[in-house]
């Protein structure tokens, strides 16, 4: 999500004047804003006297022109926000016990820096995490993923986990840097050689291997080179899928373009609570609009090394509600909606951004000539990460006044407190999966969908027997597969469900002090111990049916 971070100097009170005079005479007034991910939370500020008091930046929008833009729509304020507004679409009764349909795909998702260690060996590059989480104070609790669950060593034993839940889908993600250690170049043999080993492993074992080509860990060189607000890096990143697909794609036919674009780019580079840590509104804007250029770049490159693949990107969801029956609300959920989950979908399936900004900065963006059709990519299917839901309210006049950023974002979102939350704080609410599922299926006329990734943070411990007993992890995943049940009865076509993870794991800023695994990491041995909510995951896969 989009956080409020103040303008730091008079150097970028500067800047941000600078982008919106070259935004002069190309700009267009949108209708919607705001990016959410896996960590809730705050309205955007851009505060500070050197911004002069707001006043001036609010007169330099006012004095905008609002002139068309070719690369904006009103499709999101249109398509569906009626879903989002009252009540929400009444699901079908669901029966006692839902059986999903035939060969659905049971699997567990996890990400390379997150579970792999080996942070520095055979031949592998730094990345901006390794750089980030050895940065001191980045992460809350001084944790880095050098060894994390040392899975580089021990990966048949997360593979023994997948097949004892009767999985038959494994998410895993590529490290870039592990195939390219500066980010360009040849592959790596001995990197192209382990993923290759885990992919066989799972093949083995009647798994799918459901391949994410990047989950965040940028080779540090390339972030060195500028990052993703430096347009090239989509053009490594098509060289990397290339090398990628040639070296795995006899064997891997499903894969993903990122995990969680908005969530990369936002955390990374607006925010800076994640890597690379830059906190800057103007690399924002930048790196979204070259991510969006390499997805388009990167489909292409695995459909010419691969033609049958199929390809597709995982999206962070979250269904968006108005805090109140107000129009102002509801036009600010509709924002939220754009922001959160089309801001990297529409480009690629519509060519086309949705209206999700009070005005859009073309040029601050570096949108050329072109960048339209580079960026469409018909995904295969669309990849749902999804957690919770989101509510969004209209800032007032003042607010907007007081803090410039919201006349660029002009919605505030924060997290609801009607459900029961998790250890790590996020509102447990199952109807925002059948919410989201059914929006899109709507709205992008009945597409394929993955649920790549749901899961919830519990931290309980093993008993003085041994077990984990989560209970409330098992009725998260219930619920939650009770909702997507009901989204499948309503029409949606959804081939399969990923709880997040498989096993507790280095949670990115929260290092290893949230556990989202089925599996218990005991991080001092790297013994895995499937807890409870593990088993009763292994009954529902094998049954291919959730209990209501």
């Amino acid at each position: 999500m989009i956080s409020g971070q103040p303008l730091s100097s008079l150097n970028d009170a500067r800047a941000y004047l600078a982008m919106l005079q070259a935004t002069r005479g190309v700009v267009q007034p949108l209708t919607h804003s705001r990016i959410i991910l896996k960590e809730p939370h705050s309205t955007l500020r851009l505060t500070r006297r050197e911004f002069l008091n707001s006043a001036l930046a609010a007169g330099a929008l006012a004095a905008l022109p609002a002139t068309g833009c070719i690369v904006s729509s009103n499709a999101a304020r249109t398509a569906g926000s009626a879903a989002l507004h009252g009540s929400h679409a009444r699901p079908s009764d669901a029966p006692a016990d839902f059986s999903f349909p035939k060969n659905f795909y049971w699997g567990a998702a996890t990400a390379a820096y997150q579970i792999e260690g080996a942070w520095n060996e055979d031949g592998k590059g730094e990345s901006i995490w390794d750089r980030f989480a050895h940065t001191p104070g980045k992460i809350k609790t001084g944790d880095t993923g050098d060894t994390a669950c040392d899975s580089y060593h021990r990966w048949r034993e997360d593979i023994a986990l997948v097949r004892a839940m009767n999985l038959t889908s494994y998410r895993f993600s590529i490290s870039w840097p592990r195939i390219q250690p500066a980010g360009t170049g040849p592959a790596n043999p001995q990197g192209i050689d382990y993923y290759s080993r885990l992919v066989d492993a799972s093949l083995e074992a009647r798994i799918r291997p459901f391949v994410t080509l990047y989950h965040w860990d940028l080779p540090q060189a390339l972030e060195d080179a500028g990052g993703w607000p430096n347009r090239d890096t989509s053009s490594r990143f098509g060289d990397y899928v290339e090398a990628v697909a040639r070296a795995l794609g006899d064997r891997v036919s499903d894969w993903m373009l990122f995990n969680e674009p908005s969530g990369f780019i936002d955390l990374g580079y607006l925010e800076g609570t994640h890597a690379p840590g830059r906190k800057s509104l103007i690399d924002f804007l930048r790196a979204s609009h070259t991510v969006n250029l390499a997805q388009g770049t990167g489909f292409r490159a695995l459909k010419a090394a691969r033609p049958s693949a199929r390809v597709g990107t995982a999206f962070n969801m979250s269904a968006c509600e108005p805090a109140t029956n107000s129009e102002d609300d509801k036009l600010a959920a509709d924002r939220a909606h754009a922001i959160t989950n089309l801001w990297f979908l529409e480009p690629a399936l519509n060519g086309r951004y949705p209206e999700a900004l009070a005005f859009f900065p073309e040029r601050v963006m570096g949108i050329k000539s072109g960048d339209i059709e580079k960026m469409r990519a018909p995904l295969d299917f669309i990849g749902i990460n999804l957690y919770y839901r989101t509510i969004a309210s209209a800032p007032t006049a003042m607010e907007r006044l007081a803090h410039a950023q919201q006349w660029l974002f002009p919605v505030k979102m924060g997290v609801a407190n009607e459900g029961p939350k998790t250890d790590i704080g996020w509102e447990v609410w199952p109807q925002a999966m059948y919410d989201m599922v059914t929006r899109i299926t709507r709205d992008f006329n009945r597409p394929q969908i993955e649920i790549t990734e749901s899961g919830c943070a519990y931290n309980d411990a093993p008993d003085p027997s041994g077990v984990i007993r989560d209970t409330r992890r098992i009725e998260y995943h219930r619920q939650y597969l009770q909702a997507l049940a009901r989204a499948i009865a309503d029409g949606a076509d959804v081939r399969g469900y990923h709880a997040w993870t498989l096993l507790d794991n280095f949670e990115w800023a929260e290092g290893l002090s949230q556990r989202f695994g089925l599996a218990y990491t005991d991080f001092k041995t790297q013994q895995r111990t499937l807890k409870e909510s593990g088993k009763w995951y292994a009954k529902v896969a094998a049954e291919n049916r959730v209990g209501f």
